[in-house]
């Protein structure tokens, strides 16, 4: 076993990271560290890199390089030691190389879901914006239609979830991501996962994490 692992975690909008995020982070000791999180804290707070960040957002367009790599890198730092797992960056070969350099990882791990799927999954999705908290009409609906569970303030559809901001979502992301994959192949880490739902990709997640790091428990189950 390593002393400590490093890494990221790839796949197109609404192919299931954040699921899978935190289903590794509740059997592994590894920090989440969400640059969608981090982004919607400063959208809310309504701070300078919020608004910069939420034109480019409510295009369907990615945040600029340089926005993105001085946010992430900053809250890196302070996880400096520890197991860790960056989701939702790098999205561009650029911020895949700046981030190696200045933190490198031990694995870069892509979910591949059909776009199809991704399609019909995210259109049925709903939000609480104050916690992040996501819920799905299909499979995880809230317990009363359109109010957060913890809550009770109403869930809201984000203008970037609607059917013709996604498919543009994944047209850019699909350009975006080759060379990014393809650094990640030259570099030897890169590690891919396939499947229509996050059920049937967890156990080869957790298999190959688990040749990495001690699991907190050996029931792959959530």
């Amino acid at each position: 076993m390593i002393k400590s692992f490093r890494a990221v975690i790839l796949g197109a909008p609404g192919s299931g990271k954040g699921t899978i995020s935190s289903r590794i982070v509740r059997k592994f000791e590894m920090k989440h560290i969400s640059s969608g999180d981090i982004l919607r804290n400063h959208i809310l707070n309504k701070t300078p890199l919020g608004l910069d960040a939420k034109k480019y957002m409510d295009k369907g367009q990615l945040v600029p390089d340089e926005v993105m790599i001085g946010v992430v890198l900053s809250e890196i730092e302070k996880s400096s030691g520890n197991n860790w797992l960056l989701d939702g960056f790098p999205r561009t070969r650029k911020q895949a190389e700046i981030l190696y350099k200045k933190a490198p990882i031990d694995a870069a791990m892509n979910l591949v879901v059909p776009f199809d799927v991704i399609i019909d999954r995210i259109q049925k999705r709903w939000v609480h914006l104050p916690s992040g908290r996501v819920y799905n009409i299909d499979f995880n609906a809230p317990k009363t239609p359109g109010l957060d569970d913890v809550t009770g303030e109403k869930l809201v559809q984000r203008d970037d979830d609607k059917p013709e901001s996604v498919q543009k979502r994944l047209d850019i992301y699909s350009k975006t991501l080759g060379p990014v994959l393809e650094f990640y192949k030259e570099e030897g880490i890169l590690e891919e996962f396939s499947g229509r739902t996050s059920d049937e990709i967890w156990p080869s997640v957790f298999k190959y994490l688990q040749s990495h790091l001690t699991p907190i428990t050996q029931d792959i189950k959530v």
